[in-house]
């Protein structure tokens, strides 16, 4: 072990948190957007039954944030983010190897608990190496954190395009592959990444609830919530729209090419438009675009789908216009954070932000679930299911004006 500690790097290196970030998300996407093709296809599932899986596996991510970086600040964001990479191999291991409905489940949650342990520890060592960084003169953090972006774009780039060429293998042996990918991360930074600090005394963890004392901010939570549940039907719903329209599970990989070549290239411009414009006429319309996202495959599904490429139209139409909500409506939301919490207790606060969206996407997919069963033919029933998560973000859309009426005149940094 001593040889080991030798050879170990003493230094910190932002590019090497950049790799990771790219190599965290072509595991993921590579098999993760895959799931809820496989538990309908192969484990015979019932819609309600894999909305209720795939919610879990989001909640056990999302709901676990603020456990993970209190995690990462008391036990040093190296060990932590080693632990999250051997929870993550452990919970593809299961989804490959399983053959029944509990290892399945089981690993579906694993997979978000290791990137609840590992993804706020990158950023923190990103902070410190950027501000190290920007002290010495040369790259800025907010340089680094915007390549940072880049890079997870890359990687949810390359990650559906890897999951659509082991499609063909069988969802098992993609998420098998998903483990080798966190295999060789592992190893490599076990190597690379320095001892980090731990904070003495014992875990102190400001729970998310205390910010419940806030009723606007609550009202902001609950109505943010429904970002996290439209986005996360990209793994639900849209797999239903393709069996509807005749496509297969490898028409999946392009049409999340799609979502990120969108956020690398739309990403800045629609971010300065967001300062100028404000939080409160921007966020009422990034959830208005996320209502049309799915209004707009109602209007497609009780019809048969034509041949040829044009069938792919409304989960494209889809997809673009979840991802243009999205771009609009996480940079100011997330900016608007602080200001609810006057930069106190900014981790309880965020927390909260993560778990409500958490319990959105968990109770939406339980509830809605058995709705996209009627979905997957062309009928006048498969319309109510889009209709219905319409009108969620619709909701939010709505109450997002009145709760951004104090911040009418607020303008982002």
């Amino acid at each position: 072990m001593s040889f080991l500690s030798a050879r170990r790097s003493t230094r910190l290196y932002p590019p090497l948190l950049l790799g990771s970030q790219l190599v965290f998300n072509i595991g993921f996407y590579a098999v993760v957007p895959f799931l809820a093709i496989f538990l309908r296809d192969d484990m015979l599932l019932s819609g309600w039954a894999v909305g209720l899986i795939v919610g879990m596996r989001t909640f056990s991510q999302q709901g676990m944030f603020l456990v993970g970086g209190a995690l990462a600040d008391r036990f040093g964001a190296r060990a932590i983010i080693l632990c999250g990479c051997v929870v993550r191999i452990s919970g593809y291991l299961l989804l490959a190897l399983g053959d029944t409905l509990w290892p399945i489940v089981l690993g579906a949650c694993l997979t978000g608990v290791g990137g609840a342990l590992f993804s706020p520890a990158i950023e923190a060592l990103l902070a410190k190496a950027g501000g190290e960084s920007e002290r010495a003169g040369k790259r800025t953090r907010s340089e680094w954190f915007a390549l940072f972006a880049v890079c997870g774009e890359l990687g949810a780039v390359l990650g559906p395009v890897l999951g659509s060429l082991l499609a063909g293998f069988g969802f098992q042996r993609a998420a098998l592959a998903g483990a080798g990918v966190f295999v060789i991360a592992l190893i490599i930074l076990f190597f690379s990444l320095p001892q980090t600090a731990r904070r003495q005394g014992e875990l102190h963890i400001t729970p998310w609830w205390t910010t419940f004392h806030q009723p606007r901010f609550v009202a902001f939570i609950v109505a943010w919530s429904a970002y996290l549940f439209s986005y996360n039907q990209l793994y639900l719903a849209l797999p239903v729209e393709l069996s509807r329209s005749g496509s297969s599970e490898k028409d999946l990989g392009p049409l999340f090419v799609l979502a990120s070549l969108l956020i690398i290239v739309l990403q800045l411009p629609l971010a300065r438009l967001a300062r100028r414009a404000g939080a409160a006429r921007i966020l009422p319309l990034g959830f208005f675009l996320l209502a049309c996202a799915f209004f707009s495959v109602a209007l497609f599904a009780a019809t048969p789908p034509p041949s040829g490429i044009t069938r792919l139209a409304p989960a494209m139409l889809m997809v673009t216009l979840l991802t243009l909500g999205q771009m609009l409506i996480v940079p100011v939301g997330m900016d608007l954070v602080p200001r609810f919490a006057g930069d106190r207790n900014l981790g309880a606060h965020y927390g909260a932000l993560s778990s409500m969206g958490g319990i959105a996407v968990l109770v939406g997919n339980l509830l809605l679930g058995g709705q996209l069963d009627r979905a997957l033919t062309p009928s006048p029933q498969a319309s109510v299911a889009w209709v219905l998560l319409g009108i969620v973000p619709l909701c939010s859309a709505i109450a997002m004006t009145v709760i951004c009426r104090p911040f009418q005149a607020h303008r982002t940094a």
